[in-house]
């Protein structure tokens, strides 16, 4: 599911000019290893980057033992997905520039980043899901009953994930048809064609869930305002609250999950085998791009996460008392 600077890379990397015709002799030569590339630098240290990055939200937050609330449960799990997302990267290059290509090392890199992108986006609606039950039913919100749901929703969708990472190595792969092939071999169109549909699917509920969040928040705030007999002017309202930050905070988030994962989704479902590779490289870019940009929107700016993150790193440095988990 990856590219290279060129359609000539991108067919050797894919594993494409690997594939005997019948009227080739069978001592045809393997491929050679391509020479390494800027692109290929770049794949491995975006990849590291991204591993790195979420290794530390995953670590802090499995070894704190004040972590343990459902949002932080579902920030653990965004992370472990794009810290697959980053490993997948890290893989392709090695088996790209450093191993000779082979059909199991394509459907190795491919499965992992299927499992890790739908992860990631399942992680994201249960973010979504639970902030919005945080505001609908705050009384009941720290219940076991929230706990619960909350492991439910994280088992689902790691069974999930796997079942989708597994497709290709269990045969829904093109490695002998090329013409099935998708805009990203060795997946086959049929495959991308669903995988990209759930993906449509996911980003309209959680699309939902965040504007049910907008309304929730601003009902809320019409209830303070009627309680306290005095109704402002909205405007001044959120600026005096500091619900316009937040708002803002929320339409950053938006823009980057809707940014990142629509143009990939739906090229997934127009493409094919014969649409140029520059084409699906455009759009993969900004997917595997969510994985680095998720631990800043999400977890780092949790300033739970962020006080543990600096304990780790400055253990004499004096810290304030726990507060409530924002996020």
């Amino acid at each position: 599911m990856f590219l290279n600077a060129s359609e000539e890379a991108w067919e050797e990397s894919s594993g494409a000019a690997s594939l005997l015709s019948p009227d080739q002799p069978e001592d045809f030569p393997p491929p050679e290893i391509p020479p390494l590339s800027v692109w290929g630098v770049a794949l491995c240290v975006s990849g590291t980057l991204i591993a790195a990055e979420n290794a530390m939200v995953v670590t802090a937050i499995l070894a704190t033992a004040s972590l343990r609330a459902p949002v932080f449960l579902l920030l653990a799990s965004l992370a472990l997905a794009d810290l697959l997302a980053g490993v997948a990267l890290i893989l392709h290059f090695l088996f790209l520039f450093c191993l000779p290509p082979s059909d199991w090392s394509q459907l190795l890199t491919s499965g992992l980043l299927a499992t890790s992108l739908t992860a990631s986006l399942c992680s994201l609606m249960g973010v979504a899901l639970d902030r919005y039950l945080s505001l609908s039913h705050a009384l009941t919100y720290d219940s076991g009953q929230s706990r619960r749901r909350a492991a439910v929703l994280l088992l689902l969708t790691w069974l999930g994930a796997c079942a989708v990472g597994a497709g290709p190595a269990l045969g829904w792969n093109c490695l002998g048809e090329p013409s099935a092939c998708s805009v990203a071999p060795p997946l086959t169109r049929t495959y991308l064609s669903l995988l990209c549909g759930g993906f449509l699917v996911v980003v309209g509920v959680t699309l939902q869930l965040y504007a049910g969040i907008c309304r929730v928040a601003r009902r809320h705030a019409h209830a303070i305002a009627t309680q306290r007999h005095f109704l402002p002017d909205r405007r001044s309202y959120a600026s005096k609250h500091g619900s316009g930050r937040g708002f803002s905070r929320l339409i950053l988030a938006l823009g980057v999950f809707v940014g990142c994962w629509m143009p990939f989704s739906l090229w997934g479902l127009l493409g094919d085998a014969s649409s140029p590779p520059l084409y699906t490289y455009a759009t993969l870019v900004p997917a595997a791009s969510s994985s680095l940009l998720n631990p800043l929107l999400y977890s780092l700016r949790n300033k739970d996460i962020r006080r543990v993150l600096l304990q780790a790193c400055c253990p004499h440095r004096h810290h304030h008392p726990h507060h409530p988990v924002d996020v």
